[in-house]
């Protein structure tokens, strides 16, 4: 008996201390498993850091909140309505953080507008906010690789928000007459923006007079950015406007003027031409260089000339909209380079360069003594 009690204690101890080594294994084995999540950075060890993000519908917002007070938050979603006047805190989540908002905020430099980075997350603070402000407001996460930094446009977070004001349904602008330019290859858009999303917005022809149904396919409606003309043609030329109405009460927007365009996207078509090829000493010359393009695009010149450095020169650069008919508007662009009493260093070649979004174009002209 006594034998067998000491032969069961022998067999207990025996387990125990199995268990004891296989718990031992397993500590170190979880230890070596913590080891290989680890990365070198810069020659030091660090942890590899997987952020937390909300997949599905939710994640595109899941980082972006509104400070209500002290200790709670709102998270937004793809759109929401505040308050104008009540100051506004938003929050990003993320120790390196990038913003965007109404680009008119940055234009005139307003001093309402502050961004604030901490370790954890990033704040922007808006002070007395207006209808004026309603827009999109969007964060991102930053990435770095030592000093070269990129947006991570998997983790962008956008609301638009809002600022309603019953005594101004269309945003506010400073432009009471704006042109909007059709192209047949793209889409147009009448910028007729509202500070609800509620109201009930349409747009109109001012001649003649007739509202332009939104069928949700050609023309469309969208609260954040205007009536979309999916396919302008020459038909929507002329002046509209758009009408909201909330609660039974009307408000009409500024006034846009529909111009159609049929320029092709390409480096400036230039002329070049003097008041006079062949002059004499003392005479006053003009030499105009000319650029035939689309409405909405900038032209720049550079002039290289035989008196260049040594003699004064008068440059005036000028721009104008012209009806071409069928429905075609186009933009000229001159620069005149003016020489007055010419002297013999004045004669030689004339050069100018124009320059637009998608290019540039040399132009010579010859000025020879009679």
């Amino acid at each position: 008996m006594q034998h067998s009690m000491k032969l069961c204690v022998v067999l207990c101890l025996a387990l125990f201390w199995v268990e004891l080594q296989h718990g031992s294994c397993q500590q170190a084995k979880r230890r070596k498993d913590a080891g290989e999540n680890r990365m070198r950075v810069g020659g030091k060890r660090g942890k590899i850091r997987h952020p937390k993000l909300k997949e599905g519908g939710g994640r595109s917002h899941s980082l972006l909140t509104q400070v209500l007070e002290k200790g709670r938050f709102l998270r937004l979603g793809q759109s929401t309505i505040l308050t104008p006047r009540d100051n506004i805190e938003l929050r990003c989540k993320g120790s390196n953080i990038g913003w965007s908002y109404p680009s008119y905020l940055d234009t005139f430099n307003d001093s309402r507008l502050s961004i604030i980075q901490s370790d954890k997350y990033s704040q922007l603070i808006l002070t007395s906010p207006s209808a004026a402000d309603t827009g999109q407001y969007s964060c991102w996460v930053v990435v770095c690789d030592g000093r070269d930094c990129q947006k991570d446009h998997e983790h962008v977070y956008s609301s638009q928000i809002y600022f309603s004001d019953k005594d101004n349904l269309f945003v506010p602008s400073d432009i009471h007459f704006q042109i909007v330019y059709l192209r047949p290859d793209k889409a147009a858009v009448v910028p007729c923006r509202v500070t609800t999303p509620q109201a009930k917005v349409s747009l109109h022809r001012e001649v003649p007079p007739e509202e332009i149904l939104s069928n949700g396919t050609l023309v469309n409606y969208d609260p954040a950015k205007g009536f979309v003309l999916q396919k302008p043609g020459v038909e929507y030329q002329g002046v509209f406007y758009c009408r909201a109405v909330t609660n039974g009460t009307p408000q009409v927007s500024t006034k846009y003027q529909l111009l159609y365009v049929e320029v092709p996207n390409s480096p400036p078509f230039v002329s070049l031409k003097s008041s006079s090829d062949l002059v004499s000493g003392g005479d006053n010359v003009n030499v105009t260089c000319s650029v035939i393009g689309e409405p909405d695009v900038d032209v720049s010149f550079t002039w290289s000339y035989p008196g260049e450095g040594r003699r004064p020169v008068h440059v005036q650069t000028s721009w104008r909209l012209v009806n071409r008919g069928r429905g075609q508007t186009i933009r000229i662009t001159q620069s005149v380079l003016t020489v007055e009493d010419m002297e013999t260093i004045d004669f030689g070649k004339y050069i100018c360069k124009a320059k637009n979004q998608h290019g540039e174009t040399l132009v010579m002209t010859s000025i020879t003594s009679k």
